[in-house]
């Protein structure tokens, strides 16, 4: 089996509302880039990106050149072939790597008739429970907005009622931290029993990091995610503060894995299949992570149904995957994948069964969407919509007024 073309195809997925978060916001929908990588015996593996337009499709056709003849198998040499780690300092191809693993793997499994999970050392679940991610959201097409303490836990009940959840994560860094630590709370007081979550992309100050953490300390936090920037901020909130601290921020590749074993900041890695380069990586710091008594989550980068479908394989054969995984899926009105959006039961989604990836594309449904990012283009994941002129900083002083309503 050789590969013989690669095609990548850019889609805009609407949401169910803008989401903010302390970087900026997704306006509406999420641009994600398809890649199909086709095989000299007919059958095509599945990847997807973040991002995308004429740029992200023009470096998945470079690539051809690079991997035509290639053996799906041979995911190694895949590995330098793409993105070897000197030349990366010149041409970071990592995300594009990812891509391609994800639909060599997914040839792989569907020339061999078995799952993706089987050929990454077999499940040890055959569900991956989710988190309920909540997002201050702008109002759209019949969805309020989520800006108050009420508003939230009326969502995170619906969220709760619909698919089960008892994991609850809330995206912060948006509003003053005194505000957003007086919506958690409302989140421990209003479903006791449950595990909460914190992310404010480490836009706060050390000073506010230590306050929020210390303040969280009896609430039954699964851990505090990313409160300040960067490896030393985080051991600076760790040795003061008695809750876990989590990262995906500055533990997502093998060096900083590395740091964070010898002095630890972090108690969880949040594992993501495009972020460290794709599947095998995860699974190899999840060895790593394991063998050093780290926690290990599964990170969302904000999936369409082919990136899902490795997030479950992924969490299918993790045996220390403890804690429950983050993703934007609920959050979309609709997917690319035949059948539409996979559905959650009792809080988790069950592994594909099928082989490879064990998801395929709609083409009415690739098209449609392609044919909407046309239409509409990107957008600057960094602003804010609500806020024009604003941009974030880190540590961020600029937050926005929870007293003002937004509309877009």
């Amino acid at each position: 089996m050789k590969i013989v073309d690669i095609r990548a195809t850019t889609v805009a997925v609407p949401l169910e509302a803008p989401l903010r978060h302390s970087n900026g916001a997704h306006w509406g929908r999420f641009i994600r880039t398809l890649v199909e990588v086709e095989a000299d015996n007919g059958l095509v593996g599945l990847g997807e990106m973040g991002g995308g337009g004429e740029s992200a499709e023009a470096a998945f056709r470079a690539l051809v050149p690079y991997l035509k003849g290639h053996d799906p198998v041979q995911l190694e040499t895949l590995r330098f072939k793409i993105a070897n780690p000197t030349a990366s300092l010149y041409n970071n191809r990592t995300q594009l790597l990812a891509a391609v693993e994800f639909a060599c793997i997914d040839l792989v499994g569907q020339h061999l008739g078995v799952p993706a999970c089987d050929l990454l050392g077999g499940r040890v679940r055959d569900a991956v429970p989710f988190a309920s991610y909540l997002f201050f959201r702008y109002p759209a097409d019949g969805q309020a907005e989520i800006r108050t303490p009420g508003q939230l836990v009326e969502h995170a009940r619906t969220l709760k009622r619909e698919h089960g959840f008892t994991v609850h994560k809330l995206k912060g860094g948006v509003f003053p931290p005194d505000y957003e630590l007086e919506c958690y709370r409302a989140l421990a007081d209003a479903f006791p029993g449950d595990r909460l979550r914190y992310d404010p992309n480490a836009v706060l100050s050390l000073a506010e990091g230590l306050r929020f953490g210390r303040a969280i300390e009896g609430l039954d936090n699964d851990y505090l995610e990313d409160p300040v920037w960067g490896l030393e901020g985080l051991r600076a909130v760790r040795e003061q503060v008695r809750v876990p601290l989590a990262t995906n921020t500055v533990v997502v590749n093998f060096e900083q894995l590395a740091s964070n074993v010898l002095r630890r900041a972090a108690d969880v890695v949040l594992l993501d299949t495009t972020f460290w380069g794709g599947i095998r990586p995860c699974v190899k710091a999840a060895g790593v992570c394991e063998t050093f008594q780290l926690g290990v989550a599964v990170h969302s980068s904000g999936e369409l149904g082919v990136q899902l479908a490795t997030m479950l394989h992924l969490g299918a054969v993790l045996p220390n995957l403890t804690y429950a995984a983050d993703a934007h899926y609920h959050q979309l009105r609709d997917d690319v994948i035949q059948g539409g959006k996979l559905a959650y039961t009792d809080g988790a989604i069950p592994v594909p069964t099928g082989p490879g990836l064990g998801v395929r594309l709609d083409p009415d449904r690739v098209a449609r969407y392609a044919e909407l990012y046309k239409e509409v283009g990107g957008y600057p994941y960094d602003r804010d919509p609500g806020r024009p002129g604003w941009y974030a900083g880190v540590p961020n002083e600029r937050f926005a007024d929870p007293t003002v309503s937004g509309e877009v």
